[in-house]
């Protein structure tokens, strides 16, 4: 069993390429940096990770340990298997575009989630012409009981770390969301670095 440590940068994204039982522990040294997350099925990448089935399968529109999270052929890709934040993970607001960074006033080189998952898709090898809806790790979007949502700093606190098991060979896309004008990624609106551990040979 050999475990790798890696970084994403603020603002920016990567791919990981995890086999079956692989166990990747996803960190945020800040505390406030949110992780786009995205999966794809290695024998097809059109199998995507699928907030809408994710949801379905746990009736619940958050993510927490044991969730069980599934592709758009309802197949079980990744399985949280540990979270020490104390928030509900998000599955409800997309990846951000330039098309919302437009709306808040930003520049058109602003960087953005929905990029970061292309050219990390890109240096895996891959090319899709849709964008996923993304599983928002540490991002805290409460919903109230008449349906609206908040957009409020993450609850984590420095060092927080959700662990997803892969049940399937697979690719997994991370972005350090780029956000710095809401409180997305905390008070500060400031973007951090990601930690990543990959633990191989995790099966059973």
């Amino acid at each position: 069993m050999t475990t790798k440590h890696f970084v994403v940068p603020a603002s920016y994204g990567r791919s990981f390429t995890l086999k079956t039982g692989d166990l990747i522990s996803i960190a945020t040294p800040s505390g406030t940096q949110v992780s786009d997350t995205w999966a794809f099925a290695a024998d097809d990448p059109h199998e995507h990770l699928s907030m809408d089935n994710t949801r379905s399968i746990n009736s619940n529109v958050f993510v927490d340990k044991g969730a069980r999270l599934v592709s758009n052929n309802r197949r079980l890709m990744l399985t949280v298997v540990e979270d020490t934040s104390p928030g509900h993970h998000d599955t409800l607001l997309c990846p951000c575009n330039r098309a919302i960074y437009r709306e808040l006033g930003a520049s058109d080189n602003h960087r953005t989630c929905t990029d970061n998952l292309h050219e990390a898709l890109e240096q895996a090898g891959i090319k899709l012409p849709f964008t996923p809806a993304s599983l928002n790790l540490f991002m805290n979007v409460p919903v109230s009981a008449d349906g609206s949502v908040d957009r409020l700093p993450p609850q984590s606190v420095a060092g927080d770390y959700v662990v997803l098991r892969a049940e399937i060979d697979l690719t997994l896309v991370l972005s350090a969301c780029p956000q710095d004008i809401t409180p997305i990624n905390g008070d500060a609106r400031t973007p951090t670095d990601l930690q990543v551990d990959i633990q191989s040979g995790a099966a059973g």
